[in-house]
């Protein structure tokens, strides 16, 4: 995945339409099943119950997944939302480090 956490990223599409275009932090990534939790997008509601003698019920509001195609990283440095690519660098050791770049203005993302 190119999507790690902690990124920033602009929703894309998705069926929240007020969510498209938006953008948040990127808090939980599943590579698994290609989902991600950004901070504050795509809200849902989970009813509780209480479960115990004096606790509270009630409507609890948090974050959904979202799919990894619906979702843009916006590039730390040109502050535009980008495709990834890939390139390899010299690391320590003289062993190459795979690093993310930035389609539109070429730098490093990691």
């Amino acid at each position: 995945m190119n999507i790690k956490t902690g990124d920033t990223v602009m929703v894309i599409a998705g069926n929240r339409i007020k969510d498209v275009g938006r953008t948040g932090k990127v808090l939980k990534v599943m590579p698994k099943e290609e989902r991600v939790v950004v901070q504050g997008r795509a809200m849902v509601i989970r009813h509780t119950k209480p479960r115990q003698q004096g606790q509270q019920g009630g409507r609890i509001e948090k974050e959904g997944t979202i799919h990894v195609s619906n979702v843009m990283l916006v590039c730390p440095s040109c502050k535009r939302p980008t495709r990834v690519g890939h390139d390899f660098v010299d690391g320590k050791d003289g062993k190459k480090i795979k690093v993310r770049v930035c389609k539109n203005c070429g730098k490093k993302i990691d």
